[in-house]
């Protein structure tokens, strides 16, 4: 019933949204003389913040028509290589001469936690001229019909492996955020079964590992309340006339509603100024802005049965550091990993996942040979600070793309025999 009422409410401010957006136009006209007063300019702001504020945002676009390579600019073409109904993958191809060597394939596994996969643009950009860049571009579920049947977090690691054999071997996966889990569970079932397509590296960023460490608000909120309590509140029926129509959801505007309140005040503040930079006729502020906002007002609703099994096992249970998940009956021993090298990144003011919850990957992959794993800590960052911005361009790309060039397939050693030993919790 609470989607209904977000649909009918949303429909009966279109009228409105019209008319501020023509206020806009009229009151940022050249031509109309009050354009260019102070009492006209705020007339239009007042129109923009209106119709920013109750606008839903699209799906953003990645718009990465060229990067650098060899310190020559080269054209990229993104070209849908795997698909499945609720995943895209990605590829961006770079126009290369064909006699070049190879660079590295690197699967980019985007979170699927509400934001599209685009919120990972700055992570595509930094990496591309040193990768062959594949991204998960998960779809919204609104968007999916019940008859495409449903997907939960053993689908979201199948899906994985699957895209790891379609891009064949010696490929490096990264994982940002939430798919640290499932992308280190398909790494340990791919190694367990002996699968020649496992990953020649695994990066880890941000990732909710073992959510016990230096719990954040979002691990305490999810322990506290219990996996009854979200499925009684958080999950709704996507609404006619979508495509999904009925389909058990967790609603991005739900969702949103939750990381605006996390730093509520920060948002109120960055509006006001937004409405100053109008008035003092300041576009590159109120630009810059724009594209943050365009970007994180732009969400997607989740499968009810994935949200709802990914905070069962990931912050309620604890399964993974437990050695309790299972993937289809089958458990999911990080202990099989042992040609996979493992790198984990976190950043020091991370307010999403705490310090340590990414790093204690390495306690549960304990046959990976020291020499293939390594750890770093960015200081100054918080969450988004550990896949994008100025910090993560230069000081943690230099040592992904190290990191992965280190441990390719081809510069390895032939695979070790496996040896296990019991993961401690």
């Amino acid at each position: 019933m609470y989607y209904q009422l977000y649909e009918l409410n949303h429909a009966s401010l279109q009228p409105i949204r019209a008319y501020a957006d023509s206020v806009r136009l009229l009151y940022t006209n050249p031509l109309n003389p009050f354009s260019h007063t102070p009492w006209g300019r705020s007339v239009a702001a007042m129109a923009e913040l209106f119709e920013r504020t109750t606008r839903r945002y699209g799906k953003p676009r990645f718009e990465l028509p060229t990067t650098t390579v060899d310190w020559k600019t080269v054209a990229v073409t993104e070209k849908i290589a795997w698909s499945r109904p609720f995943c895209n993958l990605i590829h961006f191809e770079r126009q290369l001469p064909s006699n070049r060597r190879r660079d590295p394939k690197l699967l980019i596994v985007a979170p699927m936690s509400g934001h599209y996969a685009t919120l990972l643009r700055g992570t595509v950009e930094a990496m591309l001229p040193h990768a062959d860049v594949y991204i998960t571009d998960w779809t919204d579920a609104r968007m999916v019909p019940v008859s495409e049947g449903k997907f939960d977090l053993d689908d979201y690691i199948d899906y994985v492996i699957d895209m790891l054999h379609a891009l064949g071997p010696d490929t490096h996966v990264m994982a940002v955020c939430q798919p640290s889990v499932p992308v280190l569970a398909a790494a340990a079932i791919m190694e367990a079964r002996g699968d020649r397509f496992a990953p020649s590296t695994m990066t880890l960023m941000g990732g909710p590992i073992d959510t016990r460490r230096n719990p954040t608000a979002v691990n305490t909120l999810a322990e506290e309340k219990g996996i009854d309590w979200f499925r009684d509140n958080v999950i709704m029926q996507v609404p006619w006339p979508n495509p999904g129509f009925m389909r058990d959801v967790y609603p991005g505007f739900l969702q949103l509603s939750g990381f605006m309140g996390m730093n509520l005040d920060r948002h109120i503040i960055a509006h006001k100024d937004f409405f100053m930079h109008l008035v003092k006729n300041d576009g590159d502020n109120a630009e810059k802005h724009r594209d943050f906002y365009d970007e994180y007002l732009a969400v997607m609703d989740l499968t009810a049965e994935f949200y709802l099994q990914t905070v069962d096992t990931v912050f309620v249970r604890h399964a993974l550091p437990k050695g309790e998940m299972k993937h289809r009956g089958e458990p999911v021993d990080p202990s099989a990993i042992r040609n996979v090298a493992l790198l984990t990144v976190e950043g020091e003011n991370d307010d999403i996942s705490g310090v340590g919850q990414t790093q204690a990957a390495h306690n549960l992959c304990v046959n990976i040979p020291a020499d293939m794993r390594a750890h770093y800590l960015q200081p100054a960052v918080g969450h988004y600070g550990v896949f994008n911005g100025s910090r993560f361009r230069s000081e943690i790309v230099p040592r992904i793309v190290d990191f992965i060039s280190s441990y390719g397939r081809e510069s390895r050693v032939p695979l070790k025999p496996r040896i296990v030993h019991t993961a401690k919790a």
